[in-house]
C-alpha cells in the first residue's frame, strides 16, 4: 500500500517512514502542510498519517482540503496528548482515527492496518486468495502453508493485487504504488516483477488482461 506520512519533526518522521516501509508499504513523506496539501492533490494514497501541529498550513486545514476535494483515503492524525480539542476537531474534519504523542510505533502500525482493512474488503490482518496467505502484521507470505521469499517490490506488488483481488490493475497504477514519488517510475518494469512473482506462485493466479493490466484470481481459469 502507498502511505503518506506528514510530520514536521525530522527524527519522528524518519522513524515513521522506516517503520511503515519495513511493514511492506511504499511511503511518501512531507515536512509541512503546504507539501502535504500538494501531494494530496497530485498523488494517490491508500492512507495518510497526519500530524496536526504543522508549520505554515496546519494539519486540520490540510485534512479539510483533502476531504473537500474528495480525497477519501483513511487518515490517522497525530496530536499532543493534552490537546483533546484537537482530537475532536480532527474527527469532525474527517479523520478516521487519532493517536496521542508520545506513542508506541507498534500501536501506530496496528491502527494503520485496521484503517487499511476497513477501507478495503479485508476484515482480518491475514489476507487470503486461493492458496496464498499474506500476513500484514508480519509482512510475510505463505503458499499452501509454506513460507514464500519475496523481494520488497514483489511483496508490495502482491499486497496490492491481494488488496484488490479480482480487479484489473494497470501497469501504471501498480508502478505508482511500488515506487515513491521521486523514484524512477517505469511501468515497463512491472512486467518484470509480475514475471518473477508468477514463477514463485502457483500457475494461473495472476491473469493478464490484454491492453488493461493484471488481476489476481482465487483459482486459474479452466
Amino acid at each position: 500500500m502507498r502511505i503518506l506520512v506528514v510530520e514536521d519533526e525530522a527524527t519522528l518522521r524518519r522513524q515513521l517512514v522506516q517503520a511503515i516501509a519495513a511493514a511492506g508499504h511504499t511511503v511518501e513523506e512531507a515536512a509541512d502542510g503546504e507539501q502535504a496539501h500538494y501531494l494530496g492533490d497530485v498523488e494517490s494514497f491508500d492512507a495518510a498519517v497526519l500530524d496536526l501541529g504543522l508549520p505554515g498550513m496546519d494539519g486540520l486545514t490540510v485534512l479539510r482540503h483533502w476531504r473537500s476535494v474528495g480525497r477519501g483515503m483513511p487518515v490517522l492524525i497525530l496530536t499532543a496528548r493534552s490537546a483533546w480539542h484537537e482530537k475532536v476537531a480532527g474527527i469532525d474534519a474527517g479523520a478516521d482515527d487519532y493517536l496521542a504523542k508520545p506513542f508506541h510505533m507498534e500501536e501506530l502500525l496496528a491502527r494503520l492496518r485496521a484503517l487499511l482493512r476497513r477501507a478495503g474488503a479485508h476484515t482480518s490482518a491475514e489476507w487470503r486468495c486461493g492458496p496464498i496467505l499474506l500476513d500484514t502484521r508480519q509482512a510475510r507470505v505463505l503458499v499452501d502453508g509454506m513460507p514464500l521469499t519475496l523481494t520488497s517490490h514483489e511483496f508490495k506488488l502482491l499486497s496490492l493485487l491481494m488488496q484488490r483481488k479480482g480487479q484489473v490493475l494497470s501497469r501504471t497504477e501498480l508502478s505508482e504504488h511500488i515506487y515513491p514519488q521521486d523514484g524512477d517510475r517505469d511501468s515497463n518494469t512491472i512486467e518484470v516483477f509480475v514475471g518473477r512473482l508468477r514463477k514463485k506462485l502457483p500457475p494461473g493466479l495472476i491473469e493478464t488482461v490484454r491492453g488493461m493490466g493484471y488481476r489476481l484470481v482465487e483459482a486459474p481459469a479452466a
